[in-house]
């Protein structure tokens, strides 16, 4: 199999992605100042007025990206444990982790702005939240990558900037059209098993309707979980991965960390007599880079498009976010 090590070599990409520039907390242009108030309809249909984000909260690292790539990063009090980019983000003070909120820790840093996707809980904290009169806005998350530039709108549609959102968002789908009509030049359709794995305790196979799902047929892969019949995320079993017969192995760098990189991998009954296995062809892409669909989605589907295809000879746009084969990536938080 033809191996490919990303290195530095992708500098010229990476200087002119559209994306990477827009993702500098200083790439919204200074004209482009809130426009507030502004009212928005939630996902539950509530109308939201929102009449000042000076201080923003977003509950969800997707929405912490895309916060302050609207050019609002130095609004934001407060993160969650997901918000892992950029950096700035993560020197924040955070409010645990977006599935598992608290009211009195949120409304502690006195936000004027709470943003958040459904992911946000649990419901009757979110309901606190409100009761306690800030404005609150959650919106449905993405739940494929396609749906990504739809969230980025609705954020900075919520935050008075739409033209900024409508450059970010266009941004992303035309990278997805890019990795679309890489994956069309490709010969090959790889087979691709995506291992939700966080150590020993939590070793998961994704299916159909999974976020992974999505990514792996947007860089045009097999979904391998989905064709045997899984849903969602189910406990990895031998049978199940010898019966998928990956080509490929994808993971978040923090899973793969903390089973102790490739050589722990191949010791999970089942993986290591997969033709991936046996071939050693782990992919593993930053935790939220891969699976937080917020705005390097483009990207990150486009470098995975060229991961998984061993006839496609391009560079990617962000090798600094991945790393498999031999080598374990260091730990990120979970996504």
């Amino acid at each position: 199999m033809n191996r490919r090590t990303f290195t530095q070599g992708a500098a010229a990409l990476l200087a002119i992605s559209p994306i990477r520039q827009l993702l500098a907390q200083d790439a919204t242009p200074e004209s482009a100042v809130p426009e507030l108030p502004v009212t928005v309809t939630d996902v539950n249909g509530n109308e939201v007025t929102v009449t000042d984000v000076s201080r923003i909260i977003p509950l969800n690292g997707n929405v912490t990206e895309t916060i302050f790539a609207l050019g609002l990063g130095a609004n934001v009090v407060a993160v969650d444990e997901s918000a892992l980019y950029p950096e700035e983000a993560t020197e924040l003070p955070q409010i645990g982790y977006q599935r598992s909120l608290s009211a009195e820790g949120v409304l502690s840093f006195e936000p004027t702005l709470v943003i958040g996707t459904t992911e946000a809980g649990p419901e009757d904290v979110i309901q606190q939240i409100a009761d306690a009169g800030v404005a609150l806005v959650i919106f449905e998350a993405p739940g494929d990558p396609h749906a990504a530039s739809t969230e980025i709108r609705n954020i900075a549609t919520a935050v008075g900037l739409p033209e900024a959102g409508e450059q970010l968002a266009s941004g992303v789908e035309q990278r997805l059209a890019d990795a679309e009509a890489l994956a069309a030049s490709s010969a090959s359709q790889p087979r691709v098993a995506f291992l939700y794995i966080r150590g020993a305790g939590t070793q998961l196979l994704s299916g159909s309707g999974s976020a992974a799902d999505g990514v792996i047929m947007a860089a045009g892969g097999i979904n391998v979980g989905a064709e045997i019949g899984i849903e969602g995320y189910q406990p990895i079993t031998p049978e199940a991965l010898v019966t998928a017969a990956p080509d490929v192995i994808l993971v978040m760098q923090g899973g793969l960390e903390s089973i102790g990189g490739v050589d722990g991998l191949l010791e999970i009954p089942g993986v290591a007599e997969t033709p991936a296995g046996m071939d050693r062809h782990i992919v593993a892409f930053e935790d939220l880079y891969l699976l937080g669909f917020g705005p390097r989605i483009g990207d990150s589907v486009y470098d995975l498009t060229i991961a998984i295809h061993d006839d496609i000879d391009a560079e990617p746009l962000h090798p600094e976010w991945q790393g498999w084969d031999d080598t374990a990536p260091e730990a990120s938080p979970a996504a």
